[in-house]
């Protein structure tokens, strides 16, 4: 069994990951906190690049990350690639999105998820992205979840991502898309040869 490294000192993503990832014959482990990644690159998926770059040269092992935020329409995108930097919690950063959007009609917004798995020499060997759009509420519906969970509603379901069950969240979520999109190109990946 070869061992993955997560880019992530969260131990719920690491958990998150290992649902996504079940069928693989993979030991996920969360990178050591000694290793810190400076998240400089100015897209979702550059973040990715680095974060499982500069893990895998640091532990000379396979790696895997992602970098995911919410991009809003009318306020050009943002919070962006700051998202989980937008305020000092949830409750802010939603109030902050709600504020700066006010009464404004054109409400479309979309999760973004990149992922990318680097060898242990930190050459990228597979990379995605995963987009699932949808609208911002006028106020937070919902107790599941995280993050913007409250306030990003997807038409499609009728729900917002913090009315759904974890599963039905897994399945239709930006991460869930970009699992999906990238699981044939795992499945046939041999980790045994670099």
């Amino acid at each position: 069994m070869t061992t993955v490294v997560v880019a992530t000192g969260n131990p719920g993503k690491l958990t998150e990951l290992k649902g996504y990832l079940q069928e693989l014959d993979w030991q996920l482990a969360l990178k050591p906190e000694a290793i810190e990644v400076e998240e400089t690159g100015d897209t979702f998926i550059a973040n990715a690049r680095l974060k499982a770059s500069e893990v895998a040269i640091a532990t000379q092992q396979w790696a895997i990350a992602d970098d995911s935020g919410l991009q809003v329409d009318a306020l050009d995108g943002a919070p962006g690639i700051y998202s989980a930097r937008y305020g000092s919690s949830d409750a802010d950063r939603i109030g902050r999105v709600l504020r700066e959007l006010g009464e404004r009609q054109d409400r479309g917004a979309q999760f973004v998820c990149a992922i990318a798995l680097a060898r242990p020499d930190g050459t990228i060997a597979l990379e995605t992205t995963g987009i699932c759009p949808g609208e911002i509420l006028y106020q937070p519906q919902g107790d599941k979840g995280f993050g913007y969970d409250p306030i990003f509603y997807l038409p499609s379901h009728d729900k917002t991502f913090a009315e759904m069950s974890p599963a039905e969240k897994e399945r239709y979520s930006h991460r869930g898309i970009a699992f999906e999109q990238l699981m044939p190109a795992l499945r046939r990946l041999d980790l045994s040869r670099p």
